[in-house]
């Protein structure tokens, strides 16, 4: 996609003014922000769980996406040397390929442990292990996301509104979905391997930048692998036939 530049740090304020453009354009960047951040959640979601215990989970979530903040509206500042580097790029690309492999891994490991002993071993992670893979992990995303915004505008400060609001909603969809993986076993394989898909993506866009890679055909693909990743439970169904009175 053609990325529109940004103005410099002196220009933040210029045309701000014009609140019938921030009305319109701040509900699109949200919602931006919302979509292409559902396969983040759950990446997310899955690292902050090598926690293991809950409350070290939410401080994990807190700091991290505190900190993921703040990345992120620094990459959105210098957005136009990081949208024209390919190195930065292919190094995000490689990092969250990095995250899948060592997800599948994880699973096979933990799927032969099973086998072997009737038991899964869960390894607790630090806590300030999964604060930096949680900055990291959404830093890396982000790119997507902020090329995508700095795309719709070059209203420095609406971006960054965007950003802001979006990654408070994501501190609380990542939460939910800290629950969900625990009820939907596939959930997890899902979101991995729609963060395949993003790196594969990024590294499309390196290797071949004139090549159209319409944004519904992701969309529609990761919804896909998330009702995959729905369909099962680790819930008994609920019986649908009404108790009998004794």
């Amino acid at each position: 996609m053609d990325v529109m530049s940004l103005p410099s740090l002196s220009d933040w304020f210029e045309g701000v003014d014009q609140w019938g453009e921030v009305l319109a354009l701040l509900p699109v960047l949200v919602l931006l922000e919302l979509v292409l951040s559902a396969d983040n959640a759950v990446a997310l979601a899955a690292i902050a769980r090598a926690c293991r215990r809950p409350d070290q989970e939410r401080l994990a979530l807190n700091i991290g996406i505190a900190l993921a903040l703040v990345l992120r509206i620094g990459l959105i500042v210098i957005a136009q040397w990081v949208l024209e580097s390919a190195v930065v790029q292919l190094l995000a690309a490689g990092y969250l390929l990095w995250l899948f492999a060592d997800h599948m891994r994880s699973k096979l490991s933990a799927q032969a442990e099973q086998d072997e002993s009737g038991s899964a071993s869960a390894v607790s992670s630090s806590l300030l292990k999964t604060v930096l893979l949680l900055a990291f992990t959404d830093l890396a995303f982000s790119i997507d996301s902020v090329a995508t915004a700095v795309a719709i505008s070059d209203q420095m400060l609406l971006v960054i509104t965007g950003a802001v609001i979006g990654i408070i909603a994501l501190r609380f969809t990542s939460a939910l979905f800290v629950r969900w993986l625990e009820e939907y076993p596939r959930l997890e394989t899902a979101g991995f391997l729609a963060v395949a898909i993003v790196a594969i993506k990024l590294i499309l866009h390196v290797l071949f930048s004139n090549l159209h890679q319409p944004d519904w055909l992701t969309l529609l693909v990761v919804l896909m692998l998330f009702g995959w990743g729905l369909s099962q439970s680790r819930s008994p169904a609920l019986a649908l036939e009404p108790e009998h009175a004794d």
